[in-house]
């Protein structure tokens, strides 16, 4: 049922996610756009795989993600795949949702992590037996015969935009998110391919802010409400009232973060800018991916790039990348240094006084 606070953190999300944004606002800006886009498809792959079991540090991920390097074990595997997967949802919003498209995802999702390699991309068989257990048996899906039927009824409701009665957008969404792993078509990876497929439905009608912000994350700062949530639909008749009521509170929390981290960049970006006022040649000598590096570098001292890492962070091609750092080499910002194969660029120990002299 619509209740008064599910109403309440819709209008909020309906304002905040899906109209128009003031041009000057980094994710509405062409040239920054993809830099916060990809900060937060990395973020999203990394929590949503911890959610799941992945043990690997942010810390290590991130520069795993960003300089592009293979995975090392499963773990890294598992936040790799979630990546890849979360960077084509904007090309799959482009299509109905179906059963095939699920079961791509799903194989997307979990290459190489599954004791059984055969089972990425498939349901589950009738002897795969599954239970929800927390001390004693909380769910039993539905049995293996049934999957394909349910999952293109799955489907025929995420596709039904504008069918009776009317469902809002992000109820639909999260129904999606819902009703997945309640099925539990897979025999491990349910909650990504959820977690996916809500951000497909909203993506699709139009919540584009949402590309911008991380649920996982939230959700991994209290695993046990969104674990409770489903308890309380199971244990009260399937009332999902319980569980979309925590996912709207989730969406709202994970917007507020976004605004918040915007925020941060901007007033980074502003002491950087500060900094570099002083001459009216160095105003027009950086890019703002040049910027963006110049700011992380005085913020974490010994921190090292790659043109890969580079490429990666920002979107951009090798030699729009590579010019970039060359580019930073050449003011004496940055120290390139030969590792095994290839080049990793430190920034100077003495940064912020370069700065000051140039």
């Amino acid at each position: 049922m619509l209740a008064d606070p599910v109403l309440s953190r819709l209008h909020g999300i309906d304002r905040d996610a899906s109209g128009q944004i003031r041009p000057k606002t980094p994710i509405a800006n062409p040239e920054t756009r993809d830099t916060y886009l990809v900060s937060s498809l990395v973020e999203e792959a990394i929590t949503s795989s911890q959610l799941e079991g992945a043990s690997t540090t942010r810390q290590v991920a991130k520069e795993m993600l960003r300089q592009g390097r293979q995975p090392r074990d499963k773990s890294e595997r598992m936040i790799c795949n979630n990546f890849q997967a979360m960077r084509s949802i904007s090309e799959r919003i482009r299509g109905p949702l179906t059963p095939e498209a699920i079961l791509d995802l799903h194989r997307v999702l979990t290459q190489d992590t599954l004791d059984d390699p055969s089972a990425a991309g498939r349901l589950r068989h009738p002897h795969e037996r599954i239970e929800v257990i927390d001390h004693r048996v909380l769910h039993i899906p539905p049995a293996a015969d049934e999957l394909p039927a349910r999952l293109d009824l799955l489907c025929r409701f995420a596709n039904e935009a504008d069918g009776e009665p009317f469902v809002h957008p992000l109820i639909r969404a999260i129904l999606l998110h819902f009703a997945l792993p309640y099925d539990h078509p897979f025999v491990d990876g349910n909650g990504r391919v959820a977690r996916a497929l809500f951000y497909w439905s909203a993506l699709s009608r139009g919540y584009w802010l949402l590309e911008f912000v991380s649920i996982s994350r939230v959700l991994k700062q209290a695993p046990a409400q969104y674990s409770r949530s489903y308890l309380f639909t199971e244990t009260d008749d399937s009332d999902v009232t319980y569980f979309i009521i925590h996912q709207l509170t989730v969406i709202a929390e994970a917007i507020g973060e976004l605004h918040t981290y915007l925020r941060r960049k901007a007033e980074a970006l502003q002491e950087t800018e500060s900094l570099l006022h002083s001459s009216e040649q160095l105003q027009t000598a950086f890019n703002h991916r040049q910027l963006a590096l110049i700011r992380h570098a005085l913020g974490h001292p010994g921190a090292h790039y790659t043109i890969a890492g580079h490429r990666r962070s920002h979107n951009v091609v090798y030699q729009t990348a590579r010019t970039d750092l060359l580019g930073l080499v050449k003011l004496g910002l940055l120290v390139k240094q030969k590792l095994g194969r290839s080049f990793v660029f430190f920034a100077s120990a003495s940064l912020r006084d370069q700065l000051g002299n140039l």
